[in-house]
Parts: structure tokens; sequence; C-alpha cells
């Protein structure tokens, strides 16, 4: 990958894979919600010789694909991969939902994916690798019936699933390789400390997705160490 943008780039999954591809060569294209309080990424643009390159995106916000398109210029994107999101409050279970924190969850993790990727579809239509990944969770497939509640969560993953599974059917014909990612359960501030694998584990899985994907596996639903997921 010559050219990615990363959505969520100021923490763990979206700041080690800007610290890989950075480390790769790329030129990556790092969204943050604040910039002024990722001290990470910006340290790693200072050391970059001007390959790292911090926007500000927010998810909530009617202007974060705009900010996007702007930072990218006329660059072609070889990647793009919204990777920013929120697990969606505490009021998530049966007779205890808070609908403006639902449509919030709704707004971060399923339409600003969406308006990220529209407003980008002619830099990464320009690139030589072409690819269009979304950071879901196996929470949002409806074959997973293990646990009880996050409805919000829920819902705006499996949304983000059929907007990915539609979205490689509508840009097939421009070469354009969809996909949809479930991290695992992972060490971050969202996963907890009791998680599954290091963002390190998670982050070496994906990258090697990344590496091998093709236009013949447009449109699936990858866990991070390659084995597919039903939706």
């Amino acid at each position: 990958m010559k050219t990615v943008l990363i959505t969520g780039a100021n923490r763990g999954l979206g700041l080690e894979h800007a610290r890989r591809f950075a480390a790769s060569g790329a030129t990556v294209y790092a969204g943050v919600r604040d910039p002024g309080k990722a001290d990470e990424l910006q340290a790693l643009a200072k050391n970059s010789s001007g390959k790292v390159v911090v926007f500000t995106y927010d998810a909530r916000r009617a202007d974060a694909a705009a900010n996007a398109r702007n930072a990218v210029g006329g660059a072609p994107l070889d990647l793009l991969f919204a990777n920013a999101g929120v697990i969606g409050g505490d009021h998530q279970k049966l007779g205890d939902i808070a609908a403006d924190d639902f449509a919030e969850t709704l707004q971060v993790n399923t339409v600003a994916p969406l308006l990220l990727a529209s407003a980008l579809l002619d830099a990464v239509a320009a690139s030589e690798k072409k690819v269009i990944a979304f950071q879901s969770s196996i929470m949002g497939s409806n074959a997973d019936s293990a646990s009880p509640h996050y409805y919000a969560y829920r819902a705006s993953k499996a949304a983000l699933n059929k907007i990915a599974s539609t979205m490689a059917v509508d840009l097939k014909a421009r070469g354009i390789t969809v996909v949809t990612l479930h991290p695992g359960w992972v060490r971050t501030d969202m996963g907890g400390p009791s998680a599954d694998i290091s963002v390190e584990q998670s982050v070496d899985g994906q990258q090697k997705i990344f590496a091998g994907l093709s236009l013949e596996q447009s449109g699936r639903f990858f866990s991070y160490d390659g084995k597919p997921i039903a939706w």
C-alpha cells in the first residue's frame, strides 16, 4: 500500500495500523477527533518527513467526510480504512435504551463510514490497490447469538455490514474491493484489559488480510485471523 487513510488513528488499532503503514513507507492520512490530544500520533507525524498527515475527523460532525477529502486532496488512496467507532454508551439493555445514544452510535459506526467512502470513491478508484475496509465486529453478525445486550452497537455494526456488502456490488465494475473486518476481542480502551488478544496480534492479522486482498474477495467479512465470518 502506497497511500492509506485511517480514521480513529489516535489510539489502539488505528494508531498501530498507522505506525505499521508509515514504517512500510506508505503515506498515511490519519483522521482523529482531536488532533491536539493525539500525542503519540503527532510524534509519529513529526518524525515521518511529511509521510503521516494528521487531520480532524469527528464522525459525529456533518463535515467529517469533507475534511477527509480535503486532507487527501487529489492523491489516490490504495486503502481507505474506516476504523473509527464507539461502543455506544451504558443504556443498551432491553428496557434501558437511550434513544439519543442509539442515534449517535448509528451516526458514528454506520452513517459516517458510508459518507466517508462516498466522498473518497474517486481517490480509491484512482489507486493501484483500490481497497475500502470497514472495521466491524462479530457482534454485528446475525449468526452470533452468544451474548446479550449492546443493542445500539450490534445494530450499528449489522447495518455497516450490509452497507459494505451492497457497496461491494456497486463498486465491482470500478475494480474496488470492499470488505468488513472483525478485529477480535482486543485489549484496547474499548475492549478492556480482559480481552483475548493484543493490539499487535489484531493488527498483524489485519495487515496480512490487506496485503492479500483481491477483487474476488470483495463483499466478504473476515476475522482478524483471516477466517470468514457469516453475515
